[in-house]
C-alpha cells in the first residue's frame, strides 16, 4: 500500500461514488500502451554491497490504508450458509510443519520505519525469496540466508531515476517456473512527477544473479500492485489514484510483455483503466507444471462492487504485436454463499482484537479479495482458488473458494468459511498441490483467549467433506500485540507451492515478538500432505519458441529450458537431431543447469521445407526430449506455416468438434492457402470454413454414429502455388450410447495411521455414464488396503445399468511405517477398462503421549519440575530415531533426560523429560520434534508455559 496517502485522502472517502451495475460490461479505457521508460541489464546481485542504513532511502510511516471507496455493503450481518461448524469439521489434523524460521523484521539492517510489512515470498528451484517493505533476502531451502538483507531498490542499483533512488515498497516476488526465472516488482513514488512500476526479471534461476530491469511510467499513482504469471505476459492489477493521492481513479489492469522481458528486449505494458467503481482486482497466477490451453485469457477477479454475494470475473487477452486487438471483457458474475466483509462497520476497516491492554484493533482488509488468485490445470478440469476475510459469528473467519473451469463458465465446486471457534482469523492466502490438496494460511488473534496475532494454517485433501478444512496448526505463536496507535497488519499473507516437488507449501506472515508499534517480525514455514510425494529428482525440457522459420543464409534461435522436478540440480548436456541438410545447431551454454540458447545456422543452399528437430537432454541416466519445428525458406521468398488451436480434439460418435487452423505468413506472404485433411479414422469427415483462406479457417471434424473409436493423428496440409506445409491435430473418438465407467475420486489419501490399526473407511463412487448396461468383471485392491465387504464386489454387482452408480468402500491398515501405496481396480467391459483409483496412506510406527505439556506459570530464570513424554514403537520391527530436537523458544525448555537411543525395538518404549526455564515474561512455547524412519515424521509435542 502507498506510503504517502495521509490526511488529504481522508476527505475523499466521504464522497458519494457510483455503484457498479451488476451484469453490465465493465467501463474501460483502453487498450492503453505504455512504452518502457528504460531497460537495462543489472549487475550480479550477490556482488552488490548492501546499502548501509545511512545511504538507504528514508523509512516511511504507512499509517493510512486506501480502503475501497465502494465499501457500501450492507451493515446487516448475513447468515453464512457455508460456515464450518464443529460438527462439520473433520477429526483429522492438518499435517505439522516441517520447517519454521525467522524471516525479515523491522530494523533488520535497514531502518524501515514502515507499516505494514506487505509480506510476500516465493520458492524457486533451490531458494526462497522473501520480499517485504522495504527490503528482501534470499534463503536456501533449509532456511539459511544466502543473500541479504538488501534494500528493495538494490534490484535497480545503478539503474538511475526513481527505481534506483525511491525505495517505496508494495513489493511482489514470483518464480516463473516455466521459464525458471524470478520476477520482482515494486513501485517508485517520485513525489515530484510521474510514478513508476519497477520490474526486474532474473537471467537465471539463481535469485542472487543478474536481472533484466525495467521501469514503466504511470500518469496516475499505481497503488496496491498485484501480479500473476501467465504464458503470454506478466499480468498486473493496481488501484489507481491521482498523483496527489487525493482522488481514486479506478482499478487498472495491465499486461507486461513476458517474452521480451525474458530476453532482455524492449518491452511495453498494455493497460485497461477501469472506472472508479472497480477496486481490488486480482490477476490469475499460474501454479503447477501444466499451462492453460493456448490462447486462454488471464482471468481477473474482484468482489462484486454492488455488495451482492458475487464474485466478478473478467477475461484479459493481450496482443503485444497489435495492441488494439487486446480485449478486457466481463464481468461473468459468479453467485457465492452470502457473506459480510470483516470489519465492515469499523472505522477504516479495523476491528480485529488483540489481548494486550491499550492495543489497537487491527485492519482486516475485508473490502477486497486476498492475494493470490491461483490457477491450476489438471487436464480434465481447471481450478481457480481465492479467499477473503468475512464476519463469522461473533468473530472473523477465512472464506475460501475452489472454482472449476473458468474457460467454459466458472462454477463453484466448493467453498467454506473457516472459523471453528470464537478466535479471529483474517488475511488468508491459499494454494493447491499436485494432488489437489489445499493449504490455507492466515493470522489468528483473540483478546478473549489471550492469543497474540499468530501464524496459523489449515488444509484439506480431496477425500475430506466438501467445504471443510482440517484441524488447524499454529506455525508460530505470536508473543505480543501491536500498539502505539498503529492498526495496519499484513497487507497480505503469502502461501505458495514449491515448483520442484509441487507438494511443499511455503507460508510467510508477520507477528510481534513483544508488545510494540513499529517493531514487527515475520516468520517463514513449510508443510506438506503425507499423500503427496515428489519422487526422485528429474527434469523436463521446454523450447521457447517451439516453431522457428529461417531464410537461407540466416540464423534463428530458441531458448531450451531445463525444468527441474523434485529438487533436480544436475547439469544437462543438449544435442539436436533431425536437422535438414545444410543446417547446423549449437547450444550455449552446453551443458546447462537452467537454460541454453539453441542457434540454428542455415546455409545458403540448405534444403527448404519444414522439419521436426528433436532436442535431447542427458544427465547421468536421465534422458528427456523436446522438439522444435524448423522451417527453412528460400532467401527472401514469401512463405507460410500452419498452426492448429487446439492441437487435440475429442468427439463422441454422432457429434463434432473444431480446431482453428491459422496461416502464419513468412517474408510478407499474403496468398490464399487451400487446406485438406488426411489420416481421418473410418467414419470421420473433415470440413474447412473458409477454404481457401489467407488467415484462419475453422476445421470441423464430424464423427458418425459408427466412427472408429480411438485416437488418430489427422494431418492438415496447406497448399499455395508451389508451397506446401502441414500441421497436425490429435483426434480422439469416444463411444456414444454404450456404457462408460467413471470413478470419483480418482485418488484416496489416508492421514497418519498407527501400524496395525485400521483407519477410516473411504468410499469411491462408480458410475455408468453411458447409454447401456456395463458388466463389472472384477474389483480388486492391493497393498495395505482391503475392500469393505458390504455386498458382493463391495456393493457393485455384476451389472451396472445405464446411468446407475454404486459404491466401493476401502479400508487402510498399515503393516509398516512410512508411505504405503495401493491401487483399486474396477474391471469391466466398457472402454478404458480398468478404471483405477490410487491409494496412499502414511503408516506411523511411533506413538507419542501426551502430545502437549503445559507447565503453567514459572518465574523467569527459575527451572520447573520436568514433565515426560513417552514414545512407543507399535510395530514389530525396530525403528531408527534420527533426531529429537526442539523448535520455537527452545532455550526455555531444556531436555533433562532422554532414554531414547538411535534405535527403538518393536513394542518397546522410551521417554524424554523436559523442564521449563523461561527466559522472558509472557507466553513461551516450543515444539519437541521426534524424527524417525517410522512414518509420519516428525512427530511433535507442544510445550507451553508462561514466564512471570
Amino acid at each position: 500500500m502507498s506510503k504517502r496517502i495521509v490526511v488529504a485522502i481522508l476527505t475523499f472517502f466521504c464522497l458519494t461514488l457510483p455503484v457498479f451495475a451488476q451484469n453490465a460490461k465493465t467501463v474501460t479505457k483502453g487498450p492503453i500502451v505504455i512504452k518502457e521508460f528504460k531497460h537495462d541489464v543489472g549487475p550480479v546481485l550477490r556482488e552488490v554491497a548492501p546499502l548501509l542504513p545511512e545511504f538507504n532511502a528514508p523509512g516511511e510511516h504507512e499509517i493510512e490504508n486506501n480502503v475501497n471507496p465502494n465499501h457500501n455493503w450492507s451493515n446487516t450481518v448475513q447468515p453464512d450458509p457455508v460456515l464450518q461448524t464443529p460438527e462439520k469439521s473433520p477429526t483429522k489434523q492438518t499435517p505439522g510443519f516441517s520447517l519454521e524460521f525467522d524471516g525479515l523484521g523491522f530494523g533488520d539492517q535497514f531502518f524501515c520505519n514502515c507499516m505494514p510489512p506487505d509480506n510476500d515470498g516465493a520458492p524457486g528451484t533451490t531458494q526462497y525469496v522473501q520480499y517485504i517493505n522495504l527490503f528482501y533476502a534470499v534463503y536456501n531451502k533449509q532456511g539459511t540466508m544466502v543473500l541479504g538483507p538488501l534494500a528493495g531498490n538494490s534490484f535497480w542499483s545503478g539503474f538511475g531515476g526513481s527505481c534506483q533512488t525511491d525505495n517505496s515498497g508494495d513489493p511482489i516476488v514470483r518464480f516463473d517456473a516455466a521459464a525458471q526465472r524470478w520476477v520482482v516488482a515494486q513501485f517508485a513514488i517520485n513525489r515530484a512527477g510521474d510514478d513508476y512500476e519497477c520490474v526486474a526479471v532474473s537471467q537465471t534461476s539463481d535469485a542472487t544473479g543478474a536481472y533484466n530491469r525495467y521501469a514503466f511510467k504511470f500518469a496516475d499513482f499505481p497503488d496496491y500492485p498485484k501480479m500473476g504469471v501467465w504464458p503470454d505476459a506478466y499480468y498486473f492489477t493496481f488501484n489507481n489514484f491521482n498523483l496527489q493521492g487525493s482522488a481514486f481513479v479506478g482499478a487498472n489492469v495491465c499486461a507486461v510483455d513476458r517474452t521480451a522481458m525474458l530476453a532482455g528486449n524492449t518491452a511495453s505494458i498494455v493497460c485497461f483503466q477501469q472506472n472508479s467503481s472497480q477496486f481490488g482486482m486480482l490477476p490469475s497466477d499460474l501454479d503447477g507444471p501444466t499451462p492453460p490451453a493456448a490462447g486462454t485469457p488471464n482471468f481477473v477477479m474482484e468482489l462484486d462492487p454492488s455488495g451482492s454475494a458475487n464474485l466478478d470475473m473478467f477475461n484479459f487477452h493481450v496482443d503485444f504485436v497489435t495492441p488494439t486487438n487486446s480485449t478486457f471483457t466481463g464481468p461473468t458474475v459468479i453467485p457465492v454463499a452470502a457473506f459480510t466483509p470483516l470489519c465492515n462497520n469499523a472505522s477504516r476497516g479495523a476491528c480485529v482484537p488483540q489481548p494486550s491492554s491499550g492495543s489497537d484493533k487491527l485492519e482486516s482488509l475485508g473490502d477486497r479479495l486476498m492475494y493470490r488468485l491461483v490457477y491450476r490445470n489438471f487436464g480434465d478440469h481447471t481450478v481457480l482458488l481465492v479467499s477473503h476475510s468475512i464476519v463469522a459469528g461473533s468473530s472473523g473467519g477465512a472464506r475460501w473458494y475452489e472454482l472449476h473451469n473458468p474457460e467454459t463458465g466458472p462454477t463453484v465446486f466448493q467453498s467454506g468459511t473457516f472459523a471453528p471457534d470464537s478466535n479471529w482469523r483474517w488475511m488468508p492466502s491459499m494454494a493447491m498441490d499436485k494432488n489437489q490438496d489445499i493449504g490455507l494460511g492466515f493470522s489468528r488473534s483473540s483478546s478473549a483467549s489471550g492469543e497474540f496475532p499468530s501464524l496459523v494454517y489449515t488444509g484439506r485433501v480431496p477425500s475430506d467433506a466438501l467445504g471443510t478444512m482440517e484441524t488447524e496448526v499454529t506455525l508460530l505463536a505470536g508473543l505480543g500485540s501491536q500498539i502505539s496507535g498503529v492498526n495496519r497488519w499484513g497487507d497480505y499473507t503469502s502461501v505458495t507451492i514449491d515448483p520442484t516437488d509441487d507438494c511443499t507449501f511455503w507460508f510467510t506472515e508477520e507477528y510481534q515478538k513483544q508488545d510494540g508499534g513499529f517493531d514487527w517480525s515475520t516468520a517463514i514455514g513449510t508443510f506438506s500432505f503425507p499423500g503427496c510425494t515428489g519422487g526422485a529428482p528429474d527434469f523436463t525440457l521446454s523450447a521457447n519458441p517451439n516453431a522457428v522459420s529461417i531464410a537461407q543464409g540466416n540464423t534463428g534461435t530458441s531458448t531450451i529450458t531445463v525444468v527441474p522436478q523434485n529438487g533436480f540440480t544436475g547439469s544437462v548436456t543438449l544435442s539436436a537431431s533431425g536437422l535438414p541438410s545444410g543446417v547446423t545447431a549449437a547450444f550455449n551454454p552446453n551443458p546447462t543447469t537452467s537454460s541454453s540458447t539453441l542457434t540454428f545456422t542455415v546455409g545458403a543452399t540448405a534444403a527448404t521445407g519444414t522439419s521436426t528437430v528433436t532436442i535431447t537432454g542427458v544427465s547421468g541416466t536421465l534422458t528427456h526430449t523436446t522438439t522444435v519445428s524448423l522451417t527453412v525458406t528460400q532467401a527472401g521468398q514469401p512463405d507460410f506455416s500452419l498452426t492448429a488451436t487446439p492441437a487435440s480434439v475429442t468427439v463422441a460418435q454422432g457429434s463434432s468438434g473444431t480446431s482453428s487452423i491459422a496461416v502464419v505468413p513468412v517474408n510478407g506472404f499474403n496468398g490464399n492457402v487451400t487446406l485438406s485433411a488426411t489420416g481421418l479414422p473410418s467414419g470421420v469427415t473433415a470440413a474447412f470454413n473458409p477454404n481457401p483462406t489467407a488467415t484462419n479457417s475453422t476445421l470441423t471434424l464430424t464423427a458418425s454414429s459408427t466412427a472408429t473409436v480411438g485416437t488418430a493423428t489427422v494431418t492438415i496440409t496447406g497448399v499455395s502455388g508451389s508451397l506446401t506445409h502441414t500441421t497436425s491435430v490429435s483426434l480422439t473418438v469416444t463411444q456414444s450410447g454404450g456404457g462408460t465407467i467413471t470413478v470419483s475420486p480418482t485418488s484416496l489419501t489416508w492421514p497418519k495411521t498407527q501400524v496395525g490399526v485400521t483407519g477410516a473407511t473411504k468410499s469411491v463412487t462408480v458410475k455408468n455414464t453411458g447409454g447401456s448396461a456395463v458388466s463389472i468383471t472384477s474389483i480388486t485392491v492391493n497393498g495395505d488396503y482391503a475392500l469393505v465387504a458390504v455386498a458382493p464386489k463391495a456393493a457393485c454387482g455384476s451389472t451396472l445399468a445405464a446411468g446407475a452408480s454404486c459404491t466401493v468402500k476401502v479400508s487402510f491398515t498399515p503393516t509398516q511405517g512410512g508411505t504405503r501405496t495401493g491401487t483399486l481396480s474396477i474391471n469391466d467391459n466398457a472402454p478404458g477398462s480398468p478404471q483405477t483409483v490410487s491409494l496412499t496412506g502414511t503408516g506411523v510406527a511411533l506413538a507419542v503421549s501426551p502430545t502437549a505439556l503445559n507447565y503453567g506459570s514459572v518465574s523467569v530464570g527459575t527451572t520447573s519440575s520436568s514433565l515426560t513424554a513417552t514414545i512407543t514403537n507399535n510395530s514389530s520391527s525396530s525403528v531408527t530415531i534420527t533426531g529429537i530436537t526442539e523448535t520455537g523458544n527452545k532455550s526455555d525448555f531444556p531436555i533433562t533426560n532422554n532414554t531414547c537411543g538411535s534405535s527403538l525395538g518393536g513394542g518397546s518404549s522410551c521417554t524424554v523429560s523436559i523442564a521449563f526455564k523461561p527466559t522472558a515474561t509472557g507466553i513461551r512455547s516450543a515444539n519437541l520434534k521426534i524424527a524417525s524412519n517410522g512414518g509420519g515424521s516428525p512427530q511433535s509435542v507442544l510445550l507451553e508455559g508462561i514466564g512471570k
